[in-house]
């Protein structure tokens, strides 16, 4: 009996110590029913593997936090915690890892906030004291389990989420992510202090507090995604030029073939007339010569070419090409808003590279660049092969990536030199990258590989 009345007056006396270490091994379900919360209004698919994964990793973290990191610091380590989890462990984005803890801090209030002020006025204790008293920080937590439980049952019933908004991609800026981790952690705050406070304000002015800064924040982020909606629609609009002056390109090509399809079926007449192969396969091979500049024009669309970054850049190469004279061959045999690294490191490499290839074609004697964009499926890599003809036969492969060197004569190397040097130093830091250099009598060729 004594060690009955000595666990019953350890459970019915306020001690957080202890009623921290007794709810330690319900942080588990605790966690599971976070994670219910997120990926229900996010609607995120999940294995069982990631969902194991995630409640051990942030249980333990939590475990840790409260035994050995002070009151109430341990707040701040969980608010970090949860978005970096999300992010690794179920590969989301910046912006639907924030998102998820954003859901999960509202969703919480909503459940919390009623539910100690209904417990509080039956037991006639404090809120203070609901999480000091080991049993009633027991009843309480499993009336809140039970609470968000029936909370996430109900989402998913009547498909109340905001999936959408966690989809946004192209509307993730540096400013939005900004906003949305400190408005994260000001909401957060404030619903702590409120519940800290709660039983000696008003209801009403916990309630009006809480209620005014998520609307200062939702207001906040509405004006955020406008200015970021109105960021994109420039970088449409600028494609869009691009897209305008390749269709007049190709609509003066097929313009003038057409104009000249009278004198060029006369002209295959007259060789077949006189029976003269020869001449009449050269021939033919300048007409495919114009069929392949209007087919590489037609490549130059958006719908091909799905990714902006690269539609731009190669737009852009293929116009500087084509005023020097340049022959531009392009094919695309591969889906470009799946690759797999930074398209910033990208366009950067791609662009050096075909840089390099202009200089050195126009001065080469047939002036052409093929460009190759493909899938390398059975090993697991996506290549982009650059190539061009060349009239430095002489040039050391091995040596063109070294700091200061090129080709160019002493009036216009200043300036020169580091384009190959830098595209070194990225793909040494990426372990996904590689890049190949060859050359031929006829063409010199990078091919830039990246590793799925």
């Amino acid at each position: 009996m004594e060690i009955l009345q000595t666990i019953w007056n350890v459970l019915t006396t306020e001690n957080e110590r202890i009623s921290n270490i007794i709810i330690c091994p319900f942080i588990f379900i605790e966690l599971y029913l976070y994670m219910k919360v997120f990926t229900t209004l996010l609607q995120i698919n999940y294995s069982k593997n990631k969902a194991v994964i995630y409640i051990i990793l942030s249980s333990l973290i939590a475990i840790i936090n409260i035994l050995f990191i002070p009151y109430p610091y341990y707040t701040f380590v969980n608010v970090l915690a949860c978005p970096i989890l999300v992010f690794l462990i179920f590969k989301l984005n910046i912006l639907q890892s924030i998102l998820c803890e954003v859901v999960v801090y509202f969703s919480l209030f909503l459940i919390v906030t009623p539910l100690v002020l209904i417990y509080s006025s039956i037991t006639k204790i404090s809120s203070s004291l609901v999480t000091s008293i080991p049993i009633h920080r027991l009843i309480y937590s499993f009336f809140f389990y039970a609470s968000t439980y029936l909370f996430c049952f109900l989402c998913k019933k009547y498909n109340l989420n905001i999936s959408r908004l966690g989809k946004i991609k192209r509307l993730f800026t540096p400013t939005l992510i900004t906003n949305l981790v400190i408005g994260t952690i000001a909401i957060a705050l404030q619903c702590y202090m409120e519940f800290i406070y709660i039983d000696y304000m008003p209801i009403y002015l916990v309630i009006t507090s809480i209620l005014v800064l998520i609307a200062y924040f939702i207001i906040s982020i509405v004006s955020l995604f406008r200015t970021s909606k109105l960021e994109v629609t420039t970088e449409k609009l600028e494609e869009e030029k691009l897209y305008n002056q390749t269709l007049g390109l190709l609509y003066d090509n097929i313009r003038g073939f057409k104009h000249d399809f009278n004198n060029i079926v006369q002209g295959i007449g007259g060789y077949i007339s006189t029976n003269n192969m020869e001449g009449l396969k050269e021939y033919y091979s300048e007409i495919l010569d114009d069929c392949q500049r209007v087919n590489n024009l037609s490549l130059l669309s958006p719908e091909v070419i799905n990714n902006p970054a690269l539609y731009s850049l190669l737009t852009s190469k293929y116009h500087v090409a084509s005023e020097l004279g340049i022959k531009v061959n392009l094919e695309v045999f591969m889906d470009l808003s799946t690759i797999n690294m930074k398209i910033y490191e990208l366009t950067r490499i791609l662009g050096i590279l075909i840089d390099n290839a202009i200089e050195a074609a126009k001065d080469s004697e047939e002036k052409i660049i093929n460009i190759t964009f493909r899938n390398d499926i059975k090993a697991n890599k996506q290549l982009f092969v650059v190539e061009n003809t060349y009239s430095n036969k002489e040039v050391n492969i091995d040596k063109i990536f070294e700091k200061g060197n090129t080709s160019k004569t002493s009036n216009d190397s200043k300036n020169h030199g580091l384009g190959l040097w830098e595209v070194r130093n990225m793909v040494k830091k990426r372990k996904n990258l590689n890049l190949y250099t060859t050359k031929n009598e006829k063409y010199f060729k990078q091919q830039f590989e990246i590793f799925i």
